[in-house]
């Protein structure tokens, strides 16, 4: 399943991307004909998840190697709205790198519009990675 449309820019410590995948009738995470809120957290991970394959594909880092990983924990999570499907703007999400190591990536987030000064969806997430070679838990 990928949710992402298209990734904005990138660098080391950061990705923006954008997506209209939450207006969408077919949307694998639509409960009863709708996208709660909450469904922004996946779309945070799998930014998370493409920034670090691009971190390793433009030259590989010491401090994140490629590796499976699983979305660990969801901190801080504020949901300002309630429903993603309702939302007739393209949907932006930010992942930023606050911490990593071999084991662990931890991500702030922000979903929203781009364009409000208030995001819709915020909070933090942790990846646990899976030492290289071998398949995350």
């Amino acid at each position: 399943m990928c949710l992402l449309d298209e990734v904005l820019d990138w660098n080391a410590q950061r990705i923006r991307c954008r997506s209209d995948s939450h207006r969408r009738a077919g949307n694998p995470l639509r409960a009863a004909g709708r996208l709660g809120a909450a469904c922004a957290v996946e779309y945070a991970a799998q930014a998370a998840a493409l920034h670090g394959a691009l971190l390793c594909e433009a030259g590989g880092s010491a401090r994140l190697p490629l590796a499976p990983g699983r979305l660990a924990s969801v901190r801080d999570l504020r949901l300002r709205i309630a429903r993603l499907d309702d939302v007739p703007h393209r949907l932006w999400c930010e992942v930023v790198l606050v911490a990593s190591d071999a084991s662990l990536r931890q991500y702030a987030f922000e979903v929203g519009d781009g364009h409000a000064s208030v995001p819709w969806v915020a909070g933090r997430l942790a990846i646990v990675t899976a030492p290289a070679g071998e398949a995350a838990g």
